[in-house]
């Protein structure tokens, strides 16, 4: 063995891999290291004269250690109405090593960290460690140990961090500690807390049983007890339980509510509750909370606990707020304490699709603090149904963040989906008019990050431009409530920031567009007018500047190949918003073409699509019990669009997708066997009359196969007729057609789609004699998105796609 050789086998590399995919696995780390903007706060500063103090928090890829590296910097904002460039950042960054969580106070005088005690230990639950930071120094170090709760909820969802209004406690959510597990020995046994128990763990016989199975909320939460409520006092160093909550309820995304006048009614804290069983659904099973917006749910009032009152356990009982409405998320208080403003799913719930138009409600709470479940409610922004061409489409919100409010107390900011964008807007809460406050003469996507007064932080970026803050000031004066209000946006810099000369050479010369494609197939409009004709839409992403009207004899190698890229769901969107790898795709000299999946209704005024959400909720409730047929029309429709328009060659198109756009995509490949040189699937739903048994979301396949009648139809036993529907909806029963070569990346904990379902497919075609190459990620779940696991397997997509679509048509 030569030295080059003994080099490559000490890497874990074979000369082969290292010449065809070294320069792109060079690049793909060049763009890893780019960082993401997570998160920031803002406060008024403490340097007076109406600055504003910002803390940004900011991640990048650490592929050695396998892991995301979180850091914060800050910036003073010393006039936001003035000199865009007058702006003084802190000198480095700080990572925030083994942190869990970061969640400033409101005032910006305190900083909560929350890490493990031993970020060293591996085995068995380990205690939790609450660090309170203030102005140059550690105020507080509270150890939890593992027998008053487990970690805390970190994951965006039951995620919830609120500090009290004094800001002398913090309520959070945490798992419920682990119960004891039984200690078997010889001729011993013992439970619970016996005497005989520490005899039994101290025998060198003995070891410890498994106990009895826990149910828990699937994808991403496997192993992961209960959410439970807590509270620490910063002064003492307590954490108690908040007590009365029912055993079958998750809690999460927990607020104070206004502190009560002295002498009133105990402190109130409010939270969303999960029933263990969903009411939508005739099951006794958890069905998987991730991504499920159609979960059942309200929000609750509780006393919270206190050191200076003791109330008996048996006292002290949730009052359920939100009556007969079946979806309460993402409590907020207006700033004067009168209102509790809060999202409903009820669309997605009563409907039973995973995600669907929200509507937006507010409770009027009452000054003095006495809680009932009487409280006068009312709807502020309604579903949206069938929105006018460009209008207001509805809202589709995943978060709120805790300080949303202009400085007129009731206008409320958040980002949502408009069509292909995301966009941030502005309600106010009285009149329920909507705003759009981010510019109409870009079609980048925006994201809300923080709220000072009438100074709004955001994050802009788009599918060829990384994200970049921006800062927008409200140019109309401050008694405007809302409506037609005008701003003002501005980059704020991050001077540090410098991208490797590789990523700022592929990203100078790409394009995108988002494109109309007629609907050929669609009913005709009712309009006397004529009326605007129905279409779909879709980004096209090009690595170059290119103009799709090629002159006659132009070579066929001057259109780049494509890559037709399909979003999961099916209800979710495909949105002008970064990638790092889909741009990266790009650098490669593909193009891509993002679908979002139409609908044929169209009415006198109206464009809609089908099944994506950001299109009004008519238009996504009409693909139940049409995936595989509907929503594959309208990929084949935007491909010979592309190609009609001179946007890409007919012999050197690929497909891309994951989850429900694995599902389409092994659609294609078998309905349509002709059009795609190669398709690309990462945890596909291939049959599913086998996935059925295994999902943690068995009402999906339900939902998308049943369509409105899959409420009533859902079964945890499939009888012989619901299998048999199930196939026939299936990519698997168009598998004969198939012809093209396959790349399939499987995570081996998916819990959503398990392995099992891609590989029962893989091997079906590799009895056929097909090419198909297949990598599992051990560790990976539904997303595959371990640092290591997301590079590896899109340096894989990059060099196969290369393999097929550079030397096709040529």
């Amino acid at each position: 063995m030569d030295q080059s050789s003994e080099k490559s086998a000490a890497s874990g590399t074979t000369a082969t891999t290292e010449v065809t995919g070294a320069k792109e696995a060079e690049l793909l780390q060049a763009f890893c290291g780019i960082p993401s903007i997570d998160k920031a706060w803002t406060s008024s500063s403490r340097r007076g004269s109406g600055g504003v103090d910002v803390v940004v928090a900011m991640s990048s890829v650490n592929l050695q250690a396998n892991a995301k590296r979180t850091f914060i910097s800050t910036v003073y904002i010393p006039d936001p109405s003035g000199n865009a460039e007058d702006y003084h950042w802190s000198p480095f960054p700080f990572e925030l090593g083994g942190a869990l969580l970061i969640v400033p106070s409101p005032s910006g005088t305190k900083l909560l960290i929350v890490r493990k005690a031993d970020p060293i230990a591996k085995e068995g639950p380990a205690a939790i460690k609450l660090e309170i930071w203030g102005p140059g120094q550690l105020l507080k170090e509270l150890f939890v140990a593992p027998s008053v709760h487990g970690s805390l909820y970190a994951d965006g969802w039951f995620e919830g961090v609120s500090w009290s209004n004094d800001e002398e406690s913090i309520a959070y959510v945490a798992e419920e500690p682990s119960a004891p597990l039984p200690v078997y020995g010889q001729s011993l046994f013992a439970t619970g807390q016996s005497s005989s128990r520490s005899e039994a763990e101290s025998d060198a016989s003995s070891w410890k049983g498994q106990g009895e199975w826990m149910e828990d909320w699937g994808e991403s939460y496997t192993g992961k007890r209960r959410p439970m409520l807590f509270v620490a006092s910063i002064n003492s160093g307590c954490v108690q339980r908040v007590e009365g909550i029912p055993k079958d309820i998750s809690v999460g995304q927990v607020v104070w509510a206004p502190a009560p006048p002295p002498g009133e009614p105990a402190q109130q804290l409010i939270f969303v509750g999960w029933p263990s069983y969903a009411t939508n659904f005739s099951t006794a099973r958890k069905l998987g909370m991730k991504y499920c917006y159609n979960r059942p749910c309200a929000l609750y009032a509780i006393e919270a606990p206190s050191e200076s009152r003791v109330v008996a356990q048996a006292a002290v009982h949730p009052v359920k707020l939100t009556g007969e409405v079946s979806s309460a998320v993402i409590p907020r208080f207006s700033p004067d304490g009168t209102q509790l403003v809060f999202l409903s799913a009820k669309a997605a719930v009563d409907s039973g699709a995973h995600c669907a138009t929200n509507s937006l409600n507010a409770i009027d709470w009452p000054t003095d603090g006495v809680v009932s479940a009487n409280l006068p409610m009312r709807e502020v922004v309604p579903v949206v149904m069938n929105p006018r061409e460009d209008g207001f489409p509805g809202l589709y919100v995943s978060n709120i963040i805790a300080q949303p409010w202009l400085s007129d107390g009731s206008t409320l900011l958040f980002t949502s989906a408009w069509r292909s964008m995301q966009v941030i807007l502005a309600v106010n809460i009285e009149s329920g008019a909507i705003t759009r406050i981010t510019p109409h003469d870009t079609i980048a996507s925006w994201s809300l990050l923080g709220v000072q007064d009438d100074v709004v932080l955001a994050v802009s970026s788009s599918p060829t431009s990384p994200p970049c803050l921006k800062l927008g000031n409200n140019l109309s004066s401050s008694t405007n409530t809302g409506s037609g209000k005008k701003w003002d946006w501005s980059n704020i810099n991050i001077p540090s920031l410098k991208f490797p000369s590789k990523v700022e050479t592929a990203l100078a010369t790409m394009t995108y567009e988002v494109l109309q494609v007629p609907l050929e197939r669609a009913e005709p409009t009712n309009s006397e007018s004529g009326g605007p004709k129905p279409s779909i839409e879709v980004i096209y992403v090009s690595p170059r500047i290119f103009h799709s009207k090629q002159p006659q004899g132009a070579k066929k190698s001057d259109v780049p190949p494509l890559i037709v890229v399909l979003h999961g769901g099916p209800h979710s969107v495909s949105q002008t918003t970064y990638s790092r790898p889909l741009v990266f795709l790009s650098a490669l000299g593909f193009s891509l073409l993002h679908v979002n999946y139409s609908d044929v209704h169209v009415n006198k005024i109206n464009i809609v699509d089908r099944g994506s959400t950001g299109f009004g909720e008519e238009a996504l409730q009409s693909l139940r019990g049409n995936v595989g047929r509907q929503d594959v029309d309208d990929v084949l429709l935007a491909v010979e669009h592309v190609i009609s328009e001179g946007l890409a060659e007919r012999q050197r198109i690929g497909v891309l997708g994951g989850s429900h756009g694995g599902f389409l995509t092994s659609h294609l490949i078998g309905q349509a066997p002709d059009a795609f040189v190669t398709g690309v699937l990462r945890n596909p739903v291939c049959n599913l009359s086998s996935m059925i048994g295994v999902t943690d979301i068995p009402d999906w396949c339900y939902v998308e196969t049943f369509g409105k009648d899959a409420l009533s139809a859902y079964s945890d036993a499939p009888s012989i007729s619901d299998l048999s529907m199930f196939y026939k909806a299936s990519p698997i029963a168009h598998l004969s057609k198939v012809k093209v070569p396959t790349l399939f990346l499987l995570g081996a904990q998916d819990r959503r789609v398990p392995a099992s379902n891609g590989l029962q497919y893989v091997q079906a075609l590799r009895a056929r004699g097909l090419e198909v190459k297949v990598i599992i990620f051990p560790e990976d779940m539904h997303a595959i998105d371990r640092p290591q696991s997301e590079f590896e397997s899109f340096l894989n997509i990059g060099t196969w796609f290369k393999r097929f679509l550079l030397n096709s048509g040529a």
